[in-house]
């Protein structure tokens, strides 16, 4: 078969089967990912004659793979549970409501800038890990914590775990291409110079668009779980939204600038989360109304998972602890989390040890882990630190691995489909399939470029969306996508470096809706079932990010004028003006309730 399009329909199918089960149907992820696992190995089998070995072979990696992610699951789970029976996280629920007990400002300063900072440094999911239990135990709703956990995976993510997205994913997927030699020789650069370029692109794209990320942020937290479902109490905080934001992106385009790809999001949530928690202290731009959700009796079913953290019970230590060693665990995971990606003797020493998996099944599939490199390790590595620093009696410490073993269960099943359907989807292309064809993803990304022509630009960042829709990965979108990127710039004469730029944002944006990046994030507040909820939240912010960075790097590339970019953004501009007065024209009913109590 050789019909572009057809071949692109096909390709989508098992997309669309898991999109319409989880969102449209509202299936958990449990049910929905099997089913899809079936479409795309039928598919997979049938269109792009792969063999049933090769089939297997994907299968086994992906399982591989998944036990990697769950792996730092269970280390997230661990540390909530270990630090709910310590009793650091009622010193920590508390600390946090002494700075501010608005958690419009708790979420974007835990969210958007230590959220920011885990991602510099560790990447590949373990912001969500980290932060959703985190909110979780300061009284956020289970849906709501996740929530914030993945929409604060995207601004960030291009530079996660040290840059890896753009140092591994961009680099191995533009190496040895000879149009991409040349045009290095053109530029007079070598690689490393030219990803230097590139990563800069990608900081100013990012910066550009994620600056409303935070105030986002805050309008979806009050519109979907406030009392009254204000979207617009959310700007009502649009001072230290800005504020917040800007303390991240300025240091973090910076930092892309002077030092390259490794620091922007590491750095620049550090200095960002540094200056905002002082100034914070101090009451800067603090809201005068707090904002809180409704008394926990008046919350919707759904928004609640199987976890209660931070709450007494049994086994939980209630002696006093101070701020500071209640977060010392905290500390602990981040100084491991740097060190280990930082510091070159330590970072060999520890993959050194791998569990490799080469030529499954007699095919060229491989997979491999490395359990001590793994930010599971590190966050079970912290536990047992706790254990001692907060004197931990063996009782709690036994009860925290039950509770948190009986947990993972929950997100094992989705996850042990959903990775395998991921490495089918990817591992079809020529080199695995007796069709010649290209792989699914690279079918989809040709059959978008025969649409678009000229206009690819604003297409672009949706084709990296795509690839961490599928994959849950911004390196594994640009590894897929980036030549193919750079091929189609050349093509129509446009530039390479930008356009590979747009691919790794939107690449960065798809995180918030990866499935398995909600399975995994779900699974540590114990909401399971629930995926296709949070992805008609986190779409979105995913929209708002693909559709602003195509209209800015296409401006960029094109420049303004009469051109489809500059009315396109000239719409954006218009329909967020008119949102803003339409959210700020709703009455409040609370307030409306009132007035029509004193006309009577």
């Amino acid at each position: 078969m050789d019909n572009l399009a057809v071949l692109s329909l096909l390709a989508l199918l098992p997309i669309i089967v898991v999109g319409v089960l989880l969102v449209g149907l509202r299936w958990p992820a449990k049910h929905a990912m099997p089913i899809g696992f079936v479409v795309v190995v039928l598919v997979a089998a049938f269109v792009w004659e792969m063999d049933f070995t090769v089939i297997a072979a994907s299968s086994i990696e992906g399982l591989i793979i998944a036990v990697g992610l769950l792996y730092i699951v269970f280390g997230a789970l661990l540390l909530l549970e270990t630090l709910t029976k310590s009793g650091a996280m009622s010193t920590i629920r508390a600390g946090f409501t002494g700075i501010s007990p608005d958690r419009r400002v708790q979420a974007i300063i835990i969210g958007w800038l230590f959220g920011s900072f885990i991602e510099g440094a560790s990447g590949f999911g373990t912001p969500a890990a980290v932060v959703a239990p985190l909110l979780l135990a300061l009284g956020f709703p289970a849906m709501a914590a996740v929530m914030v956990g993945l929409i604060i995976q995207s601004t960030p993510v291009s530079f996660g775990a040290v840059g890896t997205p753009i140092l591994v994913g961009v680099s191995e997927g533009l190496e040895g291409a000879p149009a991409v030699e040349e045009r290095m020789s053109v530029l007079g650069v070598q690689m490393p110079e030219y990803l230097a370029g590139i990563g800069l692109n990608v900081a100013l794209l990012h910066a550009a668009v994620g600056t409303l990320i935070p105030l986002i942020l805050a309008c979806l937290l009050c519109g979907f779980y406030g009392e009254h479902r204000r979207f617009a109490d959310g700007l009502k905080i649009w001072k230290f939204a800005l504020y917040a934001a800007f303390a991240m992106t300025v240091p973090y385009v910076l930092v892309a600038a002077v030092l390259g790809p490794e620091f922007p999001s590491l750095l620049g949530g550090l200095i960002g989360l540094a200056l905002v928690m002082f100034t914070s202290s101090k009451g800067f731009l603090m809201p005068k109304d707090i904002w809180d959700f409704p008394p926990r009796e008046g919350w919707d079913s759904r928004w609640s998972g199987n976890i209660e953290a931070g709450t007494s019970g049994e086994g939980v230590t209630t002696r006093a602890m101070s701020i500071w060693l209640a977060w010392t665990p905290y500390v602990v995971v981040v100084a491991l989390l740097v060190l280990t990606r930082t510091v070159e003797p330590l970072k060999e020493f520890l993959t050194g040890l791998t569990i490799d998996a080469d030529e499954i099944l007699g095919t060229g599939v491989s997979a491999s882990l490395q359990p001590l490199y793994i930010p599971g390790f590190f966050l079970i590595i912290a536990c047992v630190i706790t254990y001692a620093l907060h004197r931990m009696p063996a009782r709690a410490i036994a009860d925290s691995w039950k509770v948190a073993g009986s947990q993972i269960a929950g997100a094992a099943v989705a996850l042990l489909f959903a990775l395998p359907l991921v490495r089918v989807f990817i591992n079809s292309g020529a080199d695995f399939n007796g069709s010649g064809m290209e792989s699914m993803p690279i079918t989809l990304a040709e059959g978008a470029s025969a649409l678009s022509g000229s206009q690819w630009p604003l297409l672009s960042p949706w084709i990296g969306a795509l690839g961490a829709f599928v994959a849950g990965s911004n390196t594994i979108s640009n590894l897929t996508f980036s030549l193919f990127q750079s091929a189609t710039a050349e093509n129509i004469n446009i530039s390479p470096e930008k356009v590979v730029a747009t691919q790794a944002v939107g690449g960065a944006a798809g995180n918030m809706v990866a499935v398995h990046n909600i399975v995994a994030a779900s699974a540590t507040v114990g909401l399971l079932g629930r995926e296709g909820d949070l992805i008609r939240k986190t779409i979105l912010p995913t929209v708002y990010y693909c559709l602003t960075a195509g209209v800015l790097s296409f401006l960029a590339i094109y420049g303004f004028g009469l051109n489809t970019g500059t009315i396109m953004f000239g719409l954006i501009v218009v329909a967020g003006v008119l949102i803003v007065r339409a959210l700020l024209r709703k009455p409040d009913p609370a307030r409306a309730a009132v007035t029509a109590d004193e006309k009577h």
